[in-house]
């Protein structure tokens, strides 16, 4: 791995705090002018079927997505550097795959992208791809993938239909209850009646009640099988654009808002006309209710004159920055709950354009003109205030975030457990794949499995296993 840094200035002072090196899934950020992320895909050459394990031959793409690490000093941070970084010669030269099981694993980081969403649990990364609605059936909607962030390989890649309803802000694993929890985006074939008959939570807008966004839910998840099970009573509207636990189970998501047209404070803040903070808005929830924390403000109906009780968001103002509304993410350190790192966008895409009005800047233009740029943020979740530690090189954006050597995570027994190709079983053992199909009946020494998801029954013992 390149251990070539870049030191980019931060944009105000910080105070100096322990060093911390921060990993992400990178996410694409949109327009292709050669050397933008989703675009550095490079084809290299077909892998005939006889060099093929499967047998079938296939494209070889040499890319930029998968697994970043970027650390922070506590006054600057380093260029995010690419954890696979083999240069093609590393597996091919003179028209011939030198390398075949590398050129493979490189290949496969294409697909490491979690457009509906994505977690670092304990070693193990799990991504949520979803296909245009337009151009699949809702039977296969959903792709999961299950990676080893150490190395980049895939275990296992799972179809699942609409109704699972997996796409979130995030996915997070909260040490105190030992359990994985995400903010969902339901439909209304997920809610219950609690909700569906209660105008407060639900409205059915066009009629089509069988096919209805709903809104965002806190959920468990069993990473296994992706069932999300829904915890009352919480459903909400809001753009939320990460999720995260700390160290002590508390659950936090950003939301998406302001604008950089706003003015701002001493520090370079956005405020509102009377001085407070604009911009994002950090939120708190309870994760045994699903309830967002929030406080009682006493209004008045502008056109009865009665007075009641608001329930409003426990924190009062905006973070301070603008963010785009598209896929970010935020973690903890371990060692400190009381700070959340936060990929988030420098603005929401907009400024002054050529003909000097505040409008949408050109895509094609965004070096020049900083649209959609990324920063890594500090947010003091006491507060909701945040601080912009320094603006991310090429507006780097990602599906997940983890701190390497603190996470949450690490240690835990999340169910997804892994067996070497052998198995770590003994005696008569029975093996079904993800469909219930028995795809092994025999001895655990003789048993030979292809990397993925499996269901292994050795003796009165029942096992879901990921096969490396």
């Amino acid at each position: 791995m390149k251990l070539a840094i870049v030191t980019l200035a931060a944009v105000m002072s910080v105070p100096v705090s322990a060093q911390v090196v921060i990993k992400g899934v990178a996410n694409n950020n949109r327009y292709d002018d050669g050397d933008q992320l989703e675009n550095k895909s490079k084809y290299v050459d077909w892998l005939p079927a006889s060099q093929d394990p499967e047998g079938v031959g296939k494209a070889i793409f040499a890319n930029k997505f998968g697994v970043y690490n970027m650390t922070w000093d506590g006054s600057s941070l380093s260029t995010p550097v690419q954890d696979l970084n083999y240069p093609i010669s590393d597996y091919y030269s003179n028209g011939t795959f030198t390398d075949v099981e590398k050129a493979l694993l490189v290949n496969s980081q294409t697909n490491m992208y979690g457009n509906s969403g994505a977690g670092y649990i304990n070693g193990t990364i799990t991504t949520v791809f979803s296909r245009d609605e337009q151009s699949t059936v809702d039977e296969e909607l959903f792709i999961v993938r299950h990676w080893e962030a150490s190395t980049g390989k895939m275990y296992n890649a799972t179809v699942f239909g609409k109704d699972m309803c997996i796409e979130s802000a995030g996915m997070a694993y909260n040490p105190v209850d030992e359990k994985v929890y995400g903010l969902f985006y339901l439909t209304e074939q997920k809610l219950s009646e609690e909700f569906t008959n209660d105008p407060d939570f639900f409205v059915d807008q066009d009629g089509e009640s069988s096919d209805v966004d709903a809104g965002y839910c806190i959920c468990t998840i069993d990473l296994n099988t992706m069932k999300i099970t829904p915890i009352t009573n919480g459903l909400y509207y809001y753009n939320f654009v990460t999720f995260a636990i700390n160290s002590e189970g508390r659950a936090f998501a950003m939301t998406s808002g302001g604008t950089s047209s706003s003015a701002t404070d001493a520090d370079g803040r956005l405020v509102d006309i009377n001085g407070n903070l604009t911009g994002a808005t950090l939120c708190e929830f309870d994760l045994s209710t699903g309830l967002m924390l929030t406080n009682d403000v006493a209004a008045t109906d502008p056109e009865t004159g009665e007075t009641y009780t608001e329930q409003v968001n426990k924190y009062t103002h905006g973070c301070g920055y603008a963010s785009q509304y598209r896929r970010q993410a935020a973690c903890f350190a371990k060692s400190n709950p009381n700070k959340m790192y936060w990929n988030g966008y420098v603005n929401s895409g907009k400024g002054i354009n050529s003909y000097g009005s505040w409008a949408s800047l050109p895509d094609s233009e965004w070096r020049t003109n900083g649209k959609y740029d990324t920063a890594l943020y500090e947010v003091d979740i006491e507060t909701g205030t945040a601080t912009r530690l320094a603006t991310i090189k090429d507006r780097l954006a990602f599906s997940c975030l983890w701190v390497d050597g603190d996470d949450c995570s690490d240690g835990a027994n999340t169910g997804i457990q892994t067996i070497d190709n052998k198995a770590q079983a003994t005696g008569n053992v029975q093996v079904f794949n993800t469909a219930g199909q028995l795809v092994y009946a025999g001895t655990a020494d003789a048993m030979s499995l292809q990397p993925g998801l499996y269901v292994v029954k050795n003796g009165n013992v029942t096992e879901k296993k990921i096969v490396k």
